[in-house]
């Protein structure tokens, strides 16, 4: 196997047990995913199933350029996302936006454009920490894992321009 395939394989992998883990926290811990969470498992949705067609595809001379750039830019909406749940769950109490109406309410009521807006804007539900791993949030965890996740694609992009 050549080193194409062995990342876009890690990469479905390890963004597969990501989604696995979110599954498992909201399915039998009972944390319910908030807005910004949901759009980050979107990000992790959109790597898994781009490196899932990458491996598969195993590309060749300037196909291998498409695929890095389509998990770059998810990986960097996803950690813009998560920077922005950091954000607000880092804030003085008194701070922090009201609760608003849920993903399915906004994406029902209002335009597509407001609720975009609405829901990237964050709410007071998005603040809340429910689970911690070595005292990091999961949203911080999200941060760190789409970071590693662009900066691994940015240097197989340069790796694979070189060739």
């Amino acid at each position: 196997m050549n080193c194409t395939r062995i990342f876009y394989l890690a990469l479905f992998v390890v963004c597969s047990s990501l989604l696995g883990f979110g599954l498992y926290l909201e399915h039998a811990q009972g944390i319910e995913p908030c807005p910004l969470c949901a759009f980050q498992r979107m990000c992790y949705i959109a790597i898994t199933v781009i490196a899932l067609i990458a491996a598969i595809h195993n590309p060749k001379d300037i196909m291998r350029l498409v695929y890095s750039p389509l998990v770059l830019i998810a990986a960097v909406i996803g950690a813009g996302v998560a920077g922005r749940q950091v954000w607000l769950q880092h804030l003085p109490p008194e701070l922090v936006p009201e609760c608003g109406p849920g993903l399915e309410y906004m994406m029902d009521v209002f335009p597509f454009a407001e609720a975009m807006k609405m829901i990237l804007s964050g709410s007071g539900e998005c603040a809340e920490v429910h689970w911690t791993f070595l005292s990091f949030s999961i949203a911080e965890w999200s941060l760190v894992c789409f970071s590693l996740i662009a900066i691994l694609t940015i240097v197989m992009m340069f790796k694979l321009k070189s060739k």
